[in-house]
């Protein structure tokens, strides 16, 4: 079946062409790279992974309550379109906003993946172009894989929102080099790690778990990267090279938090445009997510040297300012805990079966033996 026949809403055109500027770099210098870059494209290729062999995609999934989380959740819950609904309305709903959802993730992704390949491209160092040569198949693999849950285990996609691809356009179209890391890397991976974590941590179906703490792992990665490459090249830029990467952070961050919301899954249900907005502004679950989309971004924005006052200010208008502080290694440290704690427990649970199932047939063997 092709992707067109499952989108809930038409996304128009196929495809979508973004104008690129900038250069292609080369470097001839080949022996000489910066040891924590250098270390990090070695995990990256340690950690390769494949998507149909890691994740246990036998396990049935609802496509009604395919993530499993609290219908409080939802923009509507309490009010009286929700108390208006059947239960098999709330149903499809469910799978609408968990379509809503991971689709955004999938089209990020491959957002993730186009920005990764330019930087390989743009990147003046090598071994910067060798981390992101590592990056760019990490996000061909979690496209893969958000594609691969929509298609089979919901059977419905949203086209991307409007804003993401508004600032997925906006980081690809900027002809400086670190764009892409900033836009991606800080920007946007930032607020998928955030909304990958708090549905990994509520979710109580084991598939999408799978799949998020997974896909986490490798972004904890790409995060370090960025921070690693801007930090080492922003002491170098002047006030206002800085300030200029500020104005993009200070709007990129206000584009997401009041936009990405969802509210063309309401209108889909009937609710009007501006209903749905309201809603949306007045949903204690949205406004909490809103905050903790930030709970990545403000400490990496601050660790790579970008806090003017601004900035600052900004970030105190959204309520985030303190995130500041927060500590961005143990966070990615933890993400690493948890992918490799659901790997042990799966594999020890696989091993025990087939421990099992040895003995078993031992004891028939010798069964059979005696008669």
């Amino acid at each position: 079946m092709s992707t067109q026949e499952l989108y809930a809403r038409g996304p128009g055109d196929p495809g979508w062409s973004v104008p690129a500027a900038g250069q292609a770099r080369f470097t001839w210098e080949y022996d000489d790279g910066r040891d924590r870059l250098l270390a990090l494209y070695q995990k990256g290729k340690d950690k390769q992974w494949d998507g149909a062999r890691r994740i246990d995609w036998d396990i049935e999934v609802d496509p009604y309550d395919p993530l499993g989380v609290p219908d409080e959740n939802l923009t509507v819950f309490g009010t009286r379109y929700w108390d208006a609904m059947s239960e098999a309305e709330r149903r499809e709903l469910r799978r609408h906003f968990a379509s809503w959802q991971f689709s955004q993730f999938l089209h990020g992704e491959q957002g993730a993946m186009v920005c990764a390949a330019r930087i390989v491209e743009s990147a003046p160092d090598l071994d910067a172009k060798f981390y992101s040569a590592t990056q760019t198949m990490d996000e061909a693999r979690h496209a893969e894989i958000y594609a691969r849950f929509l298609h089979e285990k919901v059977g419905m996609l949203y086209p991307i929102n409007d804003n993401l691809q508004s600032l997925l356009g906006d980081t690809l179209r900027d002809s400086r080099w670190d764009m892409p890391y900033l836009g991606m890397q800080v920007l946007i991976e930032g607020l998928a790690l955030a909304a990958f974590g708090m549905l990994r941590d509520t979710t109580d179906k084991p598939l999408p778990k799978q799949v998020l703490a997974y896909v986490m792992q490798d972004e904890a990665r790409h995060v370090a990267f960025g921070r690693m490459a801007l930090r080492d090249y922003y002491k170098q830029l002047s006030d206002a090279e800085l300030r200029e990467r500020e104005e993009f952070v200070i709007e990129g961050c206000y584009l997401m938090r009041d936009r990405l919301r969802g509210d063309e899954v309401l209108t889909n249900f009937g609710i009007p445009a501006k209903e749905a907005a309201e809603l949306s502004e007045r949903s204690e679950y949205l406004q909490l997510f809103r905050k903790l989309l930030f709970s990545r971004i403000v400490p990496c924005v601050k660790d790579i040297g970008l806090w003017g006052e601004r900035l600052q200010r900004a970030y105190l208008d959204m309520g985030v300012f303190e995130m500041g502080d927060s500590n961005l290694d143990l966070l990615m440290a933890q993400d690493e805990e948890i992918a490799e704690k659901l790997d042990a427990e799966r594999f020890a649970a696989e091993e025990a079966a087939r421990t099992q199932e040895v003995a078993e047939a031992i004891r028939q063997g010798a069964a059979a033996g005696q008669d």
